[in-house]
């Protein structure tokens, strides 16, 4: 495999100065990728010295050095206390790790898409990649690394012969997401929504949507703007690509205004279907998962696989296999084929929007052998409105028809009290306080959600359900 950079390259993109590197040997010296992380590192990378809001990465140089990095780029300031290591110093890492990502994109002739949104732009991107990748060599955001030293690791792990490139964009507060588009640069830039989340920190749904349409902000003007329309921010973006100067828009959904329009979505039992309609063509899409929402996700795969002027046909075979990633959907299996225990695992994030859409799926379902239980943990980061928006939920969470409710966190605490009379099992602030109630519960032939923001550590029920039973992963 060709080296992701040589020294030199990485000594001109930062401006750094080697230390305890043999000059002689620079021009040799080639990199294979870069990291962050002291303990995920492999052979001949550099590794990154950045400080996070826990740890400083600089108190991990001597081990990634052991580890097998060939050198640490490091902050000028900490350069004295690592003397005799193989060190790269510039004024700052963090700042050194974005030259390189500036570096990578300039070098790069790669189709770039950048994804943003409240929910849904992990599962965007993850479908993206799955269908790209049949037609070149691409790259893609790992995990949920979208935020100011996610989006330049990923692009600076970019290779230059990487043909499309596949960045997500996230934020917490207004000014987060225009640098990083700048930084990627892409050529089409998808928002998938707008919805209550980061609330404590935006105030209201109209910033939330113009802090997502920084993302137009880095797009090429040659660039595509898609905007999914099933929201009532819709028109905010609209304006927003329209003032950056985006000359193309393509606007999708099942709203009747949406250009490319979904409809006759239709659930069967091997997921959904639907019509994608464009002006002038319309295609058949199959699913093998459940949720409007992940045909909107597989919608926007089509608009790109379109502009790209790529084969539809190959794509809609694709997306017809596709599965959920973990924590977002993921269907897992428990024990006999026959009789399994069922874990629908949505413990990775959760808003007001992906909340609902969530149970929406949830209520579709049936256990046909056992229970249907509901495992339901705080959204966070709502501020002020995190009480209302908790009980907002009643409607959707009573239409899911579920034998059991679980409620973990203060604001699920509170929505519980709507629930006199509709079986609520149990209810506690914290999970340690109700884990082992939740998985005594369980039987096969139940099927459980488990659903809640990724503070609320609802991933680690997920875990313990699964070491206490067989596991048997869906081919779904």
């Amino acid at each position: 495999m060709k080296p992701l950079y040589s020294l030199n390259e990485i000594i001109a993109a930062t401006g750094g100065v080697a230390q305890n590197i043999e000059a002689i040997n620079i021009e040799a010296i080639n990199i294979s990728s870069i990291s962050i992380d002291s303990r995920e590192i492999e052979k001949k990378a550099l590794y990154v010295a950045i400080k996070g809001d826990v740890f400083d990465g600089h108190d991990f140089v001597k081990s990634a050095i052991e580890n097998g990095a060939i050198a640490a780029l490091v902050s000028r300031e900490k350069a004295a206390s690592l003397n005799g290591l193989p060190l790269i110093i510039v004024p700052d890492a963090l700042e050194g790790l974005i030259n390189i990502a500036r570096y990578a994109r300039s070098r790069s002739n790669a189709k770039i898409i950048a994804v943003t949104g409240s929910a849904g732009k992990t599962s965007t991107k993850e479908v993206l990649k799955e269908v790209l990748q049949n037609f070149g060599k691409t790259h893609a955001s790992i995990k949920s690394f979208n935020n100011h030293w996610g989006v330049p690791l990923m692009l600076a792990r970019m290779a230059q012969e990487i043909e499309f490139g596949i960045f997500e964009i996230g934020m917490n507060h207004a000014g987060e997401i225009a640098p990083l588009s700048k930084l990627v640069e892409p050529d089409i830039a998808i928002i998938t929504n707008v919805a209550p989340a980061h609330l404590e920190q935006l105030d209201s749904l109209e910033n939330i949507a113009k802090a997502k349409a920084e993302i137009f902000d880095g797009l090429k003007k040659s660039g595509i703007a898609v905007i999914n329309m099933d929201h009532e921010q819709s028109d905010i973006l609209l304006n927003s690509a329209k003032k950056a100067g985006i000359k193309k828009i393509i606007t999708y959904g099942f709203a009747d205004e949406a250009g490319v329009k979904i409809i006759n979505s239709k659930a069967n039992a091997k997921g959904m279907s639907a019509l994608v309609c464009w002006p002038n063509m319309k295609l058949n899409l199959e699913i093998s998962n459940s949720g409007r929402h992940r045909l909107a996700n597989a919608s926007v795969a089509l608009i790109v696989v379109g502009e790209l002027g790529l084969d539809f046909k190959k794509s809609l075979k694709t997306l017809k296999n596709i599965s959920d990633p973990q924590g977002r959907g993921q269907v897992i299996k428990l024990g006999d084929a026959e009789n399994p225990l069922t874990i629908i695992d949505e413990s990775f994030n959760a808003n007001p929007l992906s909340m609902s859409l969530t149970l929406e799926v949830f209520k579709e379902m049936s256990a046909l052998n056992g229970k249907k239980i509901l495992v339901l943990g705080d959204m966070l980061e709502l501020g002020e409105k995190s009480e209302i928006l908790h009980k907002q939920l009643k409607n959707d969470v009573r239409a899911v028809g579920a034998d059991k409710v679980f409620f973990i966190g203060r604001f699920m605490s509170s929505l519980s009290d709507e629930f006199e009379g509709f079986g609520v099992s149990a209810k506690a602030d914290n999970l340690k306080d109700i884990q082992k109630t939740i998985i005594n519960s369980l039987d096969f032939g139940d099927v459980i959600m488990v659903k809640g923001s990724k503070g609320t550590g609802l991933a680690g029920l997920v875990k313990e359900i699964s070491q206490k039973f067989t596991v048997k992963t869906s081919p779904r």
